[in-house]
């Protein structure tokens, strides 16, 4: 069964998707996601894949099942169901984004919102991340309602809005689960198709953004001993922070097992103050940057702790490290005491780490081994929105991508054809391996 199902599925029409592709990039301009300046109108790439797929639906006498399900005008997502004959048997592909990052055309060596074919290079804005991915996935689909083989399962293609700026809620994937048409998806493997360089990806990083200021009095530099410098106890505060996060955060043992490159990192990314002379101590500075988790951690616990440490710091803070001899901290004479303040975004983001033990996990690396020729599975702390989400809701989640990860959302953003045609192949042998455990 598996090798011919192979063979009615054949590979990838390489014109078919390009064709797709060169559309969908047209529209990339318009579903850039930066509210509130940009706000994505996905129902625009939509258009293009009802235009493929519509002709092979129920309705037209077809095997496919659309549903496009909008919660806010002009944002729609697609849900498209190629059924199965054994119920309770599903795969899914979800996570193919219809919104991309900005892309500012000076910037660019060519134009990001138009499809340009460099040899095997596709280039343009969303080709890797994740507009290449929605145009191979309709083609898979539309191959299946095609061919029409008779599948035990049910296979079933998510494309979703939204996922460039998760924050914003009600509108993707965090709604389609709430209203319940899901569900059925939580009967299999679940396999998240937005990573890339076609080997799968185990875990990613939980990630928290935070902001550390330090106040202390605007003063002439020239008299620093009459006040509290707050460049130098933002300085001396974080180093002391970072030095407890290390130690209460250490290297887990699990981050071998998923073969994290890096264990969870807290640094400082931005530095602001409110301006003035170069004679001036200013009366405060802020220190921006991330925790970057492995996901054996949890961001809620990761903040509770560092509100503790600035608070340890704050009520002693004539005990922290100094710079020369007139720098302190607290001024007894000006009635001075410096002071340290930490947030955190809302926006929090968990880490996930993909189950080892599943079905869907050993098909995919199955799959690409047999296409791809060999298999290493990575894990990376960058984050992934909506993931976690899926898993802690009962969905067996895996991913996986083929773009190139070197120019997700950088300038001049290209995938390669042939990645794409590998990408192919393995969704084929994902669904005739999952087929045969179906017998």
């Amino acid at each position: 069964m598996g090798g011919s199902l192979k063979e009615e599925l054949g590979v990838l029409d390489g014109d078919s998707f390009v064709a797709l592709l060169s559309k969908l990039i047209g529209e990339s301009r318009y579903v850039q996601n930066n509210p509130p300046e940009l706000v994505p109108q996905e129902d625009r790439v939509v258009r293009h894949l009802l235009d493929a797929l519509a002709p092979y639906s129920k309705e037209q006498g077809g095997p496919l099942l659309l549903n496009h399900a909008s919660f806010v005008e002009g944002r729609g997502n697609l849900i498209v169901e190629y059924p199965g004959t054994v119920p309770g048997k599903v795969l899914s592909f979800v996570g193919s984004h219809m919104d991309v990052v900005t892309a500012n055309p000076d910037d660019w060596d060519f134009d990001p919102f138009s499809l340009s074919v460099e040899g095997d290079k596709l280039r343009g804005r969303g080709t890797t991340d994740c507009l290449g991915h929605v145009a191979l996935l309709t083609e898979l689909m539309k191959r299946l309602a095609q061919v029409k083989p008779e599948l035990k399962c049910t296979v079933v293609a998510v494309f979703i809005a939204n996922e460039e700026n998760s924050s914003i809620l009600g509108v993707g994937v965090d709604a389609l689960v709430t209203a319940g048409l899901l569900n059925k998806l939580k009967d299999g493997p679940l396999f998240w198709i937005d990573t890339a360089d076609k080997q799968p990806c185990i875990g990613t990083g939980g990630m928290i953004a935070w902001k550390l200021r330090a106040t202390g009095k605007l003063f002439h530099s020239g008299l620093p001993h009459k006040t509290v410098n707050p460049l130098e106890l933002a300085m001396e505060a974080l180093k002391e922070i970072q030095l407890r996060f290390y130690r209460d955060f250490p290297p887990h043992p699990m981050e071998k097992v998923y073969g994290f490159a890096t264990p969870s990192t807290m640094k400082p990314t931005q530095w602001t103050y409110p301006g003035g002379g170069v004679n001036q101590i200013p009366a405060e500075c802020t220190i921006s940057g991330d925790c970057r988790l492995t996901p054996f951690y949890n961001p809620i616990d990761v903040t509770k702790k560092l509100e503790k440490y600035v608070d340890d710091i704050n009520n002693n803070i004539e005990k922290l490290d100094t710079r020369g001899p007139v720098s302190k901290y607290v001024v007894l004479e000006e009635n001075l005491t410096g002071r340290l303040h930490i947030t955190f975004d809302e926006d929090m983001k968990p880490g996930v780490a993909c189950s080892l033990d599943s079905l869907g996990y050993h098909v995919l690396c199955k799959a690409t081994e047999e296409v791809v020729g060999y298999v290493k599975p990575y894990s990376i702390t960058g984050s992934l929105p909506l993931i976690r989400e899926l898993q802690d809701e009962g969905f067996d989640v895996q991913t996986a991508g083929y773009g190139l990860m070197s120019t997700y959302h950088a300038k001049n953003e290209y995938c390669l054809l042939p990645d794409m045609e590998q990408g192919f192949r393995i969704f084929v042998s994902i669904i005739s391996r999952l087929e045969e455990a179906a017998n």
